[in-house]
């Protein structure tokens, strides 16, 4: 199974353009929104080129391969421009034999007995994670903490933290199991 993985676009237009790219690159079999897609949020700055419209256009061309869940900053009105479904706080899925939990982040001391113990994988803090086993694909389009605009690219059992500006593979881990 083929993964791309990101988090935290919010609403820039540049790096879904970037986004696009490597999903028509490597043709995944799904594609994980980790939530924060359309709105910037009060405490961030405008990513480059804002246009929430133009993002929700380029996402809806990959509805079908779509997984998403609702991120702090996702609301009603960006599930009425969006064809696929953003408002679950969370989702299970089986990858390659192993249990993951996907959900943005900023709701996961509500679920913690659901996920403890369990692979997470989630966004919302703009910062990309790849130890143990809460893994972070960082942000899409407002990185913090100085590091790269990111996303995570998964294949057989090893996920790659991609920076979005050149495709570089910045690290990889692979999944273990227990």
């Amino acid at each position: 199974m083929k993964l791309i993985i990101a988090s935290d676009i919010h609403g820039s237009l540049k790096y879904t353009k970037k986004l696009s790219e490597l999903i028509e690159k490597n043709n995944p079999d799904k594609i994980i929104l980790l939530g924060d897609l359309l709105y910037h949020g009060a405490r961030n700055a405008l990513p480059d080129e804002y246009s929430t419209i133009d993002v929700a256009n380029i996402l809806n061309r990959y509805s079908e391969k779509i997984i998403a869940v609702r991120g702090n900053c996702d609301s009603e009105v960006d599930d009425m421009v969006t064809d696929f479904n953003i408002m679950d706080d969370y989702k299970k899925i089986e990858i390659d034999g192993t249990l993951f939990y996907l959900t943005h982040g900023h709701l996961i001391n509500k679920y913690e007995e659901l996920f403890n113990g369990n692979y997470i994988i989630s966004g919302h803090t703009h910062v990309y994670n790849l130890e143990g086993k809460n893994l972070n694909p960082g942000s899409v389009g407002i990185p913090k903490v100085n590091q790269e605009h990111t996303c995570l690219l998964y294949e057989n059992k090893t996920f790659k933290l991609i920076n979005l500006d050149n495709f570089d593979t910045i690290k990889e881990t692979t999944i273990y199991e227990e």
